[in-house]
């Protein structure tokens, strides 16, 4: 059934300004952030939440995401390069094979590592806006990441990048950008509409009684994003990393267990507690 082959040569790059490309997978980040920024400014406004306390949430977001997501690309997938190229860990540059230095803008970056980077990013701005306990923000946060990670994974699809496996039928997509005749799996949007039915899901119980069950959304993202990550790292191409001294799962696998057990732990303690942090 040929109709169930798509090709896919996308033009990654929109338009250059002064020789700069800008590209998809950029505009698809700005929107996250944008979109996510309009979504906890709605969610302040509906709590009686001063607006002063938006603009610093929204740049510690930012730096710790990016600086948290090229971490973790860095120590969890690409340490055997990087450790001999440690000025392109934080500059977007790469060492050409004749000399010098090419700028490429920043490529690769893990969705555990930004993870990771948030929890802290977010720790270090509740110890000095201390409006709100942390889990209070965290909780919230949840809705926003969520449909955030539906735009970025959407913006690796436009990349060809994070490929899925061959399917070895004539189901799936045809990269040929990638120089490819063979259709593979569309991981990356089986994971972005993952992610988005997860913020519906999220978004949907923010108006319920759950809203000021501390921990209660915490817990439920990360039971649900990482295991929508497990589930699609099986039709996933191998990104490397640990995988190969670590059998039996990939990667991405391995990472995810952990958010998936504290996720566990985090509803549980939720419903043990029904700790209500709202304040009057």
């Amino acid at each position: 059934m040929t109709f169930l082959k798509f090709n896919w040569a996308p033009n990654e790059k929109l338009f250059e300004i002064g020789g700069f490309g800008i590209h998809v997978y950029s505009l698809m980040f700005i929107i996250a952030f944008l979109l996510g920024l309009r979504l906890y400014k709605k969610m302040f406004i509906k709590e009686n939440v001063d607006q002063k306390y938006l603009e610093p949430l929204f740049i510690y977001m930012v730096v710790s995401t990016l600086i948290g997501a090229r971490l973790g690309e860095v120590f969890f997938y690409n340490w055997d390069y990087f450790q001999n190229h440690m000025l392109e860990i934080l500059l977007p540059i790469k060492e050409k094979a004749d000399g010098g230095y090419s700028f490429i803008g920043f490529r690769g970056l893990a969705s555990h590592g930004a993870t990771i980077g948030i929890l802290i990013g977010i720790s270090l701005y509740q110890r000095i806006y201390k409006f709100k306990p942390l889990i209070w923000i965290l909780d919230r946060l949840t809705i926003p990441v969520a449909i955030g990670g539906f735009f970025v994974r959407t913006g690796n699809f436009f990349n060809s990048e994070i490929v899925g496996k061959y399917t070895g039928s004539n189901f799936g997509v045809v990269f040929e950008n990638r120089g490819e005749v063979m259709p593979r799996y569309p991981a990356q949007m089986y994971e972005a509409f993952g992610y988005l039915l997860l913020f519906f899901v999220l978004r949907r119980l923010y108006n319920s009684q759950f809203r000021d069950q501390g921990g209660f959304f915490l817990g439920l993202f990360f039971i649900g994003l990482f295991s929508i990550r497990f589930l699609v790292e099986y039709v996933k191409e191998s990104q490397g990393g640990f995988e190969e001294i670590i059998p039996m799962f990939s990667t991405g696998q391995w990472l995810s267990i952990p958010f998936i057990a504290f996720g566990i732990i985090l509803l549980a303690f939720s419903f043990s507690k029904k700790r209500n942090f709202k304040i009057e």
